[in-house]
């Protein structure tokens, strides 16, 4: 049986020129662009076939100067609810993504709020049984699974507390040791911390194939992948 719990969402507008710039030059601020939404949409569909008590996307940008921002907004009406990013740094904005989903009214049960498991859009290739076997480490009271990034980050969040989120403020973001960092923070509150299967994220252009073999083949991220290598052929 699975605990109910949250899943979240945290996602950029993929706007060419704001998103994924680490691609470039080898995309443009255009296909980079691509690149993210392609990655967003495969986000959602696994996000859909998960059954959480509530979805809940944290958006920063707009949607209408995006790359693919119809597809996207019609993806968002299927079953998510979306709440603004608030915060002044990327780890304010973290935190208050977790209490903003802890806070709506799917996310409370009796006793306090739902476990959260929290992703990004960068690992397009992440499966619906790994966010589920997150859910099921962090069921128990006072438990935090972090699941690392190959760059040195964390790629999923799992809290069974989302309150514990405020620890992300002690956390130096986008550093090669973000995982430890985190991981140490959680240690520190005095919570147990489990870790999570390692997968690569989309933040380098050498990323971009590596990734895109271990999506499903008929996968957005790996199609718009297949389209940008022929075109850089041609």
């Amino acid at each position: 049986m699975i605990p109910p719990f949250t899943l979240l969402i945290v996602a950029k507008a993929p706007v060419a020129g704001q998103a994924k710039t680490r691609l470039q030059p080898r995309c443009t601020p255009v296909e980079a662009a691509g690149l993210a939404a392609a990655a967003l949409l495969d986000t959602l569909a696994t996000a859909r076939a998960v059954p959480a008590q509530q979805r809940v996307v944290a958006l920063t940008g707009t949607l209408a100067d995006a790359e693919r921002g119809g597809e996207i907004a019609r993806a968002l009406q299927d079953g998510f609810t979306v709440v603004g990013q608030r915060g002044r740094t990327f780890a304010d904005r973290l935190a208050a993504a977790h209490l903003d989903a802890a806070n709506l009214i799917g996310g409370q049960r009796e006793g306090g709020p739902l476990p959260i498991v929290q992703i990004g859009m960068d690992t397009p290739q992440a499966t619906s049984q790994q966010l589920l076997a997150i859910a099921r480490n962090v069921a128990r009271p006072r438990t935090a699974l972090v699941a690392p990034a190959l760059d040195g980050g964390w790629w999923a969040l799992g809290l069974h507390d989302p309150r514990h989120a405020d620890v992300l403020a002690e956390v130096p973001m986008s550093e090669p040791h973000t995982g430890a960092a985190t991981v140490a923070a959680l240690l520190r509150h005095r919570l147990r911390v489990r870790s999570g299967t390692p997968l690569r994220d989309v933040d380098h252009p050498a990323d971009i194939s590596i990734v895109a073999s271990e999506c499903a083949p008929s996968s957005e991220f790996a199609r718009a992948a297949r389209q940008l290598a022929a075109e850089a052929r041609q």
